[in-house]
Parts: C-alpha cells; structure tokens; sequence
C-alpha cells in the first residue's frame, strides 16, 4: 500500500511540474495579448483559412468596418477630408497673411510717426538757437550796459560797491540789482544806508519788468539832473572849493588861456579863482599865462600882491 502510494504521488507530482510552467506560459501570454490589443481569433481564422483542406471547416473572419466599407465611398470620404483640410490649411494661411500685414502697416505706421516726431523735435532745435542767436544780437545795448554795470559792481567788495552805489537815484539802483545775483545783492545791501536799502528792497519787490525798470531809471536821473540844474542855476557864485577842483583838475595852458580871457571882463574874478587854487596850481598857471601875454599877466600878479 506504501508503495503504491509513494508512485501515485511521484505521478502527479511529474504531472505538476510539467503542468505549471505551460500553465504560467498561457496565463503570460494572455496578459501580454490584452497588453498589446491583438484579435487572436481573426487573426488564428484568416491564418486556418488560408490552408486548403481546413478553409472549408473553418468559418471567415468577420470583416472590420473600414474592409466592409464600400470603396467608393472610402474615397468620397478621403476626398472629402482632403478638401477640408485644404480649405482649413487655406484659411490658416489667409489669417496669417492677414496677420502680417496688418503688422507690416503698424510697423511702417510706427516709423512714419517717429520720423515726423523727429522732424518735430529737429526744428524745435533749430527755433530755439535762431532764437538764442536772435537774442544775442538784437540785445538792448542799453539792457547789455546794465549787465556790465551789475557785472562790475558784483566783482567789487561790497564795502567799496555800496558808497558808489548810493550816489545813484533809486531806480536806477534797483535796475542794476534786478540783474544781479543775490549773494552781491545782499552783500551790498549790508553796506548800505538802511533807509536806502530798505527803499531799495521795496522797489524790487514790485518791479515788473526790465522795460518799466529802464524807463523809470531813466525818469529818475532825469529829475535829479533838472533838480541840480536848477540849484546851481538858483547860485550866484561858485563856492571856494568848486572853483578850486575845478581849476586844479583843468590842464594849466588850458587854465591860462581862459583866466586871460576872463581877466579883460572881470579882472577881480581871476583874482578870486587864482586865491582860491594851491600854490603849485596857481604857479602852472602863472607861468602858461606868461606865455601868452606877459603884461597881462604882471597886472595879474600886482593885484595878487594887493595893487590896483
């Protein structure tokens, strides 16, 4: 009994280990065929068909829905998708090319615009140096004279500008500071008188402009002028020291020559001038008025010495 057991076992065993391995061959097989999607009953019947003798056992494959179709359709069909991907290809190609052209003339739209902004900006160029140029020669030269003026009194020290600078009417003090920059302006002001400085201050507050400044600088030396004109006009005489500068900045020929003249109208007049000069001065004269006539000037100096 143990011994037909033991042979039953060793059979199936054989049968096992023969089994096993085809078994995992038909199930890998299987699996790899579901994988790849692959008819295996169409493709066993096309190839059973194929062999003589077996073809007549053995039914047809079933035919795919592109063999059953009917061929001049299949071709109805491929011509009609062959026209509408042309016409889609077509329509694609027109959009491009529409596409570019409308690039194209922005493109050219955009040059146009920056070449006339350039030309804008060219002659905004050239109107403002023919304008600098057209200022730089048709400058006031009285404006010009004015900024000189400034210019000077600017490069000087402001203890020195400041004296020189009061002798001058209001108006035309203001003009100049009108043109001057405000560190020399403020610098003088210092220096100056504080009444005239603080009515120099509210003028260029309210000045305008260069024109109206000129004009009423121009008013103002005038009216002094007049003012002066008519006190020395209003004075009989000649104050001592009037008559001395005045003789003594003269050349002495020059001096002698009127001093002559003026001897034969009112002879006590070159007396009083000849007192009032320095020795130095009154000695030029005397000698150039000898040069011209003698005896004149011996009478000259006999009244000098207290003669008649």
């Amino acid at each position: 009994m143990e011994f037909e057991t033991e042979g039953s076992a060793s059979k199936f065993e054989r049968f096992l280990f023969l089994m096993i391995p085809i078994i995992f061959t038909l199930v890998l097989l299987g699996v790899l065929l579901t994988l790849f999607n692959m008819d295996i009953r169409n493709n066993v019947l096309a190839i059973a068909n194929k062999i003589p003798v077996v073809e007549k056992w053995v039914p047809d494959p079933p035919q795919s829905a592109d063999e059953a179709a009917d061929p001049q359709q299949q071709a109805e069909e491929q011509a009609a998708s062959s026209d509408k991907t042309i016409k889609e290809l077509k329509s694609q190609l027109t959009a491009q090319s529409e596409q570019l052209k409308k690039a194209n003339e922005d493109t050219a739209a955009q040059a146009t615009k920056a070449e006339a902004l350039q030309k804008q900006i060219d002659g905004m160029k050239e109107e403002a140096a023919a304008a600098e140029a057209g200022t730089d020669e048709t400058e006031d030269p009285y404006v010009k004279q004015v900024k000189e003026l400034a210019k000077l009194y600017a490069g000087m020290k402001a203890s020195k500008a400041a004296p020189i600078m009061e002798n001058l009417t209001t108006d035309e003090m203001v003009q100049i500071f009108s043109v001057m920059n405000n560190a020399s302006k403020t610098a003088i002001l210092e220096k100056m008188d504080p009444k005239k400085a603080a009515d120099v201050s509210i003028k260029l507050k309210e000045t305008t402009n260069s024109t109206d400044m000129a004009i009423a600088a121009l008013q103002s030396r005038l009216k002094q002028d007049a003012g002066a004109s008519t006190k020395t006009t209003a004075t009989n005489n000649l104050d001592k020291e009037k008559l001395n500068q005045t003789f003594t900045s003269m050349p002495a020929a020059d001096a002698a020559t009127l001093l002559g003249s003026m001897y034969k109208i009112s002879p006590d007049k070159v007396i009083t001038i000849l007192n009032t000069v320095s020795d130095t001065v009154r000695s030029s004269i005397l000698g150039e008025m000898t040069k011209n006539d003698s005896a004149q000037t011996a009478k000259v100096v006999n009244r000098l010495m207290g003669g008649k």
